[in-house]
Order: structure tokens, then sequence, then C-alpha cells
């Protein structure tokens, strides 16, 4: 692993070896609930786990609420070190998130592509070798939303709860035009017990859009890292308590946003 490890006193406990795992509440979303219950399996640290619903997703503002109130909850429990949300940017759904009491914890990623991956180096460098490529994981399969048949019948019932009927073809051939910029369907492997049936669903959808199919190893260490307190700068961003994350636009992804006196001294006259 890269990066250099924080002190415990500094900005959270680290796991490693001869070191205590910290005690952490993990908030993740629900496209993650396979993967932890498998690779977060004895971990001893975690005290408490709570799953999003993956719709809020498309709802930036909303995940952003609900994350902030459930970190909120927090500030009274003696019992837990730190925050880790297991997200990436989403959409900049976790930007402005904030601590009043205990520092939060969160991969450097734009979305849950790089956790699946294992490193944001990895996702950037298979999008650069396949920017067509649309990636499959049991929990966007479980929750039908990957390009495919079912996704389609799914949109069509709820659109036309809303729409007329020409109005609902129009926005179905637009969802299938976005599609069609893409030529893969990569799924990503990270052993779990769901993981043949969610291939062969990945499989179908691509014979069903005309694509290739390709079966990706992932790799479990961010997200058990993230779980185990092994929490290096180069693949987390910590926030304190009363700072903010914000995001960076280049290759860290994240950084520390102002504080309460940041923004003071900011908007002084």
């Amino acid at each position: 692993m890269s990066g250099q490890q924080t002190d415990p006193g500094d900005t959270g406990a680290q796991g490693g070896a001869g070191r205590r795992e910290p005690r952490i509440a993990l908030l993740a979303c629900d496209v993650f609930r396979s993967e932890v219950e498998l690779h977060g399996a004895g971990v001893d640290g975690v005290a408490t786990t709570r799953f999003f619903e993956m719709g809020l997703h498309d709802q930036p503002d909303r995940l952003r609420a609900e994350l902030q109130a459930a970190i909120d909850a927090f500030d009274d429990r003696d019992d837990i070190e730190a925050v880790a949300l297991l997200y990436g940017l989403c959409g900049l759904g976790t930007v402005g998130l904030r601590s009043g009491r205990h520092p939060l914890v969160i991969p450097r990623a734009h979305d849950c592509i790089t956790v699946f991956l294992g490193s944001k180096e990895r996702y950037a460098e298979h999008q650069r070798a396949c920017a067509g490529c649309y990636y499959y994981t049991p929990g966007w399969n479980r929750n039908r939303r990957v390009p495919g048949p079912e996704k389609l019948e799914g949109m069509r019932a709820e659109l036309a709860e809303r729409f007329d009927p020409e109005d609902v073809d129009y926005l179905l051939e637009a969802e299938r035009e976005n599609w069609e910029l893409h030529h893969t369907a990569s799924y990503v492997d990270l052993g779990t017990a769901d993981g043949a049936e969610a291939e062969a669903y990945a499989q179908d959808c691509a014979a069903w859009l005309g694509w290739r199919f390709e079966r990706l190893q992932g790799d479990p260490d961010l997200l058990r890292d993230l779980l185990r307190g092994r929490w290096d700068e180069a693949r987390f961003q910590i926030v304190p308590p009363g700072r903010s994350l914000a995001h960076a636009p280049d290759a860290r992804i994240m950084r520390l946003g102002e504080g309460p006196e940041e923004k003071r001294r900011v908007d002084a006259p």
C-alpha cells in the first residue's frame, strides 16, 4: 500500500500491524451490501452499519441531507472514533458533509467503481483503455439500475405514471441512445455469494444489448482498509471535526473545505 499513515492521535486511529482497529460507524450505499458482508466479516472495529438506498444517487441534495443527518446523530456517541463513508463524490452528493465531533473518512473516489476495482488509479487506467465500458456489480444488478431489458421496462412503468405514451417512447429512446455510447458490459467480481448469478445477469444484458462482455477481478483492499482504519492520505480523505468535504479538480478528487472559522474570515468585510 502506498501513502503515509497518519498518527492515531492526529485524525483517527489507524489499523495495521500491532495497532488496534479504531471503532467506526459505517454509512454505506446499498450497492456494497454483499461486499461488506463478505469482506467486513471479522472486522472488530465496526460498531454500527447503516445502508442507504441506491436511488439517492439520482438526488444528490437528498443524499447529502440524509447522510448529514446520520452523521449528526453520531455526535452523542462515545463508543466510536470516526465515521466511515462507503461512498465517492457520487455526483457531488457527499460534498459539504461535515462532522461536529468525530472525523469523517471517505475513499478518494468519484464513484463506487473505484472501490470495487481497488484504487482510483486502476479505475482511471481501465477507463482509458475502455471508455465505452459500462460497469456491472451484484448491487447494481440487484437493483436493476444497469442497461438491460428489465431497466427499460422499469423505466417504462415509472414514466407511464407521469407522461403521455408518446413522451414515454421519446424518453426511452433517449435512454437507448445513451446506451449506444457504450459497447462493453464489464462485470466486477469481488467473490460474493451472489457473484455467479450477477455475472450471468450481466452476460444476459450484454447479449440483449449486442455488447461485448468482460469479467474484471475486483480488489477488496480499499474496502477492507476503510473498515479496518488503514487510512493513508493517498487513498482516503480524512475530514476533521468542524471541517467539510470538498471536491478537488485534480487527481486527489477530494480536499478539505472551509471550517466555520475560515468561512467567517472569508465572509468578513
